[in-house]
């Protein structure tokens, strides 16, 4: 049996984590900032982490957030994680992180390089945007009767189920390095996306696709974010509004 801390481990993808991880009988603790025992912000550091990491051989890092924080929060954990003699640090990116020069994506990549660089053993897995975050935007493009797309944008979500269990098998192999992307089944229109999101909550609204500009916005429009070589998800838009809408 393994000891695993997975960072973030209330989070949408870290909760099933390590429900996949203990369901496979592994010793898990969860770290977050609000969970005992193991209650820690990650971008202060101090005593609690090294109690929270005594003992673990494996680091699942699935803490993030947009609004900042991550460089710092890496910064403390990855020091924290040799103190401790962990063998193995597991990160959860996003794909694109190297082409859109979005700040959060930046900020990931960033981490990227301090985990390469950290002398631990090491596991990066990209992934595309969840169902959940596409759902969450389309809602709120979607809020006004005219519901103002970005033009020429698709997008590839992709079911934060699979790729918690591709995390769980990583954390239980031996350190690989950057290993494949792992994309959504689909690359879809946003357009597209906004109909199948305005039926599966029985709602009409216009949509108009509306041209931005900037380099960010560029990226995305080339695709950047996009994995179409690595649509290895199973579980498509339509599926995950089934299930979330009835």
């Amino acid at each position: 049996m393994t000891t695993i801390l997975v960072t973030g481990g209330t989070g949408t993808l870290g909760r099933l984590v390590t429900e996949k991880l203990r369901a496979d009988g592994h010793d898990v603790r969860v770290l977050s900032r609000h969970s005992e025992p193991y209650a820690v912000d990650l971008r202060k550091g101090g005593p609690a982490l090294d109690a929270a990491l005594a003992g673990v051989e494996t680091v699942v890092h699935c803490a993030s957030s947009p609004n900042g924080g991550d460089e710092k929060a890496a910064g403390h954990l990855i020091p924290a994680a040799r103190r401790a003699g962990a063998g193995h640090l597991v990160y959860i990116s996003i794909v694109g992180v190297d082409r859109v020069p979005l700040p959060y994506y930046r900020a990931k990549l960033a981490v990227e390089r301090r985990i390469e660089e950290s002398g631990l053993g090491w596991t990066v897995l990209r992934a595309t945007q969840f169902h959940d975050l596409m759902a969450t935007l389309l809602g709120a493009l979607t809020a006004p009767p005219l519901g103002l797309l970005p033009a020429a944008l698709s997008d590839q979500p992709v079911e934060v189920s699979e790729v918690a269990s591709r995390l769980a098998e990583l954390a239980l192999t031996a350190p690989s390095g950057r290993v494949p992307d792992m994309g959504g089944p689909e690359i879809r229109s946003v357009p597209s996306l906004a109909r199948a999101y305005l039926d599966a909550t029985g709602r009409n609204r216009r949509l108009l696709e509306v041209p931005l500009f900037g380099r960010t916005y560029g990226a995305f429009r080339a695709g950047g974010h996009l994995a179409p070589e690595q649509a290895v998800g199973k579980g498509t838009f339509e599926e995950y509004l089934a299930r979330r809408f009835g």
